[in-house]
């Protein structure tokens, strides 16, 4: 099956409200602490090596970053915080903002928390499932660069992160180097996105 989420392409970025993309279609929202391989992940995710930026500076994403996938369906690269290097009144704006686009943009439809498996479940994190929590999305974890552990420790972190999130939340996995679950996570968006159905649809339009 073609990857549905290849035809992935920059669109905005945005740091004020009304800078955002019109509020319809569908989200998915990408979170995660500076260099738990956030931009790494969505450049798996999308077979696209260039699409997000990775950088060895901490913060080098301080925007809300979306990319289209199809009409009205997009991914959202949220900003990496939870590091020093960052003024506190520029921290303070983003708390406000990711507050208020959390609570109030209806077309987000499942975030996806990127945890580096060696510091999972940091206060940004747990602050990042809060707000999921509280708008009823569907949240799925990825505990990446799980090629820097041992199995044995990959299965205890993997049920202890898993005994520790909220209900109905999931969590897996996932190395973009090694590229282990890949496909897994793929798919979570792709359903989230509705962009299996949507494909389905074309290529029964095609025959």
């Amino acid at each position: 099956m073609a990857n549905p989420l290849v035809q992935a392409s920059y669109l905005l970025s945005a740091h004020l409200p009304h800078q955002l993309p019109p509020d319809g279609g569908r989200e998915v929202a990408f979170a995660g602490r500076s260099n738990a391989g956030k931009s790494s992940a969505l450049n798996a995710l999308t077979g696209r090596n260039g699409l997000a930026r990775t950088s060895k500076t901490p913060g080098r994403t301080q925007q809300l970053v979306y990319f289209l996938c199809a009409p009205d369906t997009y991914l959202v690269d949220l900003p990496g915080y939870g590091y020093a290097k960052v003024a506190m009144d520029l921290r303070s704006h983003w708390l406000k903002f990711i507050n208020h686009w959390f609570q109030t943009r209806e077309a987000l439809c499942g975030l996806m928390v990127v945890m580096d498996i060696r510091h999972p479940l940091r206060e940004y994190d747990q602050q990042m499932l809060h707000y999921a929590t509280v708008r009823g999305l569907p949240v799925h974890c990825l505990l990446t660069k799980a090629d820097k552990i041992s199995r044995s420790e990959q299965v205890i972190t993997l049920r202890k992160v898993a005994d520790a999130l909220p209900p109905g939340a999931t969590v897996q996995l996932f190395s973009a180097t090694k590229k282990v679950g890949i496909d897994e996570a793929r798919n979570t968006v792709v359903g989230w996105l509705a962009l299996d159905a949507a494909n389905a649809a074309g290529e029964n339009a095609a025959e």
